[in-house]
């Protein structure tokens, strides 16, 4: 089965396996399990921060994130698409009071600091306090500027703002810009590090900060329901991929290049690609089409006007050619004047930001 829906897709590789089936567990409840002290102590050094502390989700990470940042009434500055704000149900809202402030990101991922500087809000009773400025790295690919993320963490500094970057896919943009983690997080307070995307790992996502910030995100953590027990098993998992998975990622963006070239050479609509992922645009008449096609091939894909496919360690070349011939296939088999759109390239905001 070749499947592209998204890098949280992605399987253990024997050997992942064979490292959480032998890792030392304890109750990490009490801070016993030496496996996952471990991987806490590789992320914060990997990341340049204190400290870190690991969770069963990216989605419970952010959350914690923001609960931690920022308190009942306050408010923190979002993307209109980011996954912090559209793609975890409105957690902050029911279960921090935390009021979002999202706006349009410009067509590089990045939200204009001007735009962000009208949002914060006055000190003024009526208005919610602004606390947070939360940018996501990558956004649907794309990586966002060194020299945007030192203008941001300047811009945050007089305006009282602790800045966070929802790191889901920061080890893409490391590797893309061929640059140390800390060359980005040096230009953030907090950030999220997803484990089970590109890095292959089946659970996990880390959350770092200063100790103190991480102290008050275990007491979180607890509350909204993610201490866990042996966990060692799953931090093994996250051990491994941490230093085996992460330059193997350019892997990912040199196939996800190749299969844009490819797309487009059959007449495909491709409207971008950055790092592991590529955004086609299909004619109406064949989201389903396409979608039932690629099924009957073994090939699994989320379908829609907008199309993302995304490349990861379990695509290799021979998958994204055979993806390639059977799409030549299905183009060849439609009635004439259906097979592609005007070559317009959309937005980036358009885009769906899936997880």
């Amino acid at each position: 089965m070749i499947d592209l829906r998204s890098d949280t897709v992605t399987q253990p590789s024997q050997p992942m396996l064979s490292a959480m089936m032998t890792a030392e567990t304890g109750d990490d409840v009490y801070g016993d399990d030496p496996t996952m002290r471990a991987l806490e102590a590789k992320a914060a050094a990997i990341s340049g921060k204190e400290a870190a502390l690991f969770m069963p989700s990216g989605t419970q990470a952010n959350l914690v994130a923001l609960l931690c940042h920022c308190q009942r009434g306050e408010e923190y500055i979002v993307g209109q698409l980011a996954h912090n704000y559209k793609y975890e149900a409105g957690g902050a809202a029911v279960l921090g009071s935390i009021q979002p402030q999202p706006i349009l990101a410009a067509a590089d991922g990045t939200l204009p600091l001007d735009v962000v500087e009208q949002f914060i809000k006055p000190d003024d009773f009526h208005f919610a306090i602004t606390r947070l400025l939360s940018l996501e790295n990558t956004h649907n690919g794309k990586v966002l500027p060194l020299s945007y993320l030192a203008q941001a963490w300047e811009f945050t500094r007089p305006h009282r703002l602790a800045l966070h970057i929802d790191g889901a896919r920061i080890f893409n943009a490391s590797v893309a810009l061929n640059v140390p983690l800390t060359d980005i997080t040096r230009y953030c307070d907090t950030l999220t590090i997803c484990l089970s995307k590109g890095l292959g790992t089946p659970v996990g996502s880390l959350l770092c900060g200063s100790a103190d910030y991480i102290q008050r995100a275990r007491r979180w953590r607890k509350m909204t329901g993610g201490a866990m027990r042996q966990v060692g098993i799953l931090a093994a998992a996250g051990l491994y991929a941490l230093e085996h998975n992460v330059t193997r990622l350019r892997e990912d963006h040199d196939n996800a290049a190749w299969l844009a070239e490819q797309l487009r050479g059959i007449g495909v609509n491709v409207m971008g690609q950055d790092t592991n992922m590529v955004f086609v645009r299909l004619p109406d008449a064949q989201v389903a089409p396409l979608k039932s096609w690629m099924r009957k091939h073994d090939i699994v894909l989320s379908t829609g006007p907008v199309t993302r496919l995304v490349t990861h360690l379990n695509i290799d070349r021979p998958a994204l050619e055979k993806l390639t011939d059977h799409w030549q296939a299905f183009l060849a088999q439609q009635p004439p004047g259906q097979t592609v759109h005007p070559a317009t390239p959309a937005p980036s905001h358009t885009y769906p930001a899936a997880p």
